[in-house]
């Protein structure tokens, strides 16, 4: 059998969904095309959501986490220090707003810290589930230029790496490909591709009332992860060749849809 994982749910198809706060964040982000939700890109390729086995979430920003609820019968996985921040409270920036009914407590598994001595993290029903549950049993490896991942399955087809940085528990997924390369989605951990190439820096900017902004809650930490990223994209790594798949990367993008690997292609 095929096990069937989603890594992030993108867009929420009916933007009035979200929570007043984050519709005011999301009016300062338009125009915003939904029109092509998760659930019509699985529809391509002949799923509906009771398909899918699993979603991953990087972290839980309004823009990576959709609509959950489309999802009635999927785990959903997320990095340790997520579930925290589902109270509803501002915590920094604009977009940083989050619903605290977002996920289903019986359904949701919140991976245990890299350096935690031992798994105590498992949420309600999860812990009845075969994968999350080999993931709470899993210790977290070092692979490549990456302290910190885990194998899924035990195979090395599909890791989930430890991507501190952005917001409290981003992950990011290192795929293995057919052909034995790599593909890295790194979700939020950068924004822009020359932030790899060194062409650019991690923005920060001070706000009307002069305080210091950065899109990233420790800036220090995601540039340590960015380091990581970057000595994979290098090619020079135990890993071999390693795409890397940024977020909100939409040269990229355009390329994929030319391409034919948006799904059911194949990255």
């Amino acid at each position: 059998m095929i096990t069937k994982i989603v890594f992030d749910l993108g867009l929420r198809r009916d933007i009035t969904r979200y929570s007043p706060p984050i519709r005011a964040h999301i009016v300062t982000r338009e125009p915003i095309d939904t029109s092509t939700d998760i659930v019509a890109s699985l529809a391509r390729g002949g799923l509906v959501p009771d398909d899918v086995d699993a979603i991953i979430l990087s972290h839980l920003h309004w823009d990576h986490c959709g609509s959950p609820a489309d999802f009635k019968t999927s785990q959903f996985i997320v990095g340790n220090g997520a579930m925290a921040l589902l109270s509803e409270q501002p915590t920094g920036m604009s977009h940083n707003h989050f619903e605290s009914n977002l996920l289903p407590h019986d359904r949701t598994f919140e991976l245990h810290h890299p350096t935690a001595p031992r798994y105590d993290t498992v949420l309600d029903g999860a812990a009845s589930n075969a994968l999350t549950m080999r993931l709470a049993n899993r210790q977290w490896q070092h692979l490549g230029p990456f302290p910190y991942t885990l194998d899924v399955f035990d195979d090395g087809s599909l890791y989930i790496v430890w991507a501190p940085g952005h917001l409290a528990g981003h992950i990011n997924v290192l795929c293995q490909k057919k052909d034995g390369t790599y593909v890295y989605l790194a979700g939020d951990a950068g924004h822009d591709l020359r932030l790899l190439s060194g062409e650019k820096e991690i923005a920060c900017w001070r706000d009307e009332n002069h305080q210091m902004c950065c899109i990233h809650q420790d800036i220090d930490q995601a540039r340590r992860t960015l380091d990581t990223i970057r000595e994979a994209w290098s090619n020079k790594t135990s890993l071999g060749a390693v795409e890397v798949v940024l977020a909100h990367d939409a040269a990229w993008a355009s390329k994929a849809r030319v391409a034919g690997r948006y799904f059911p292609g194949e990255l």
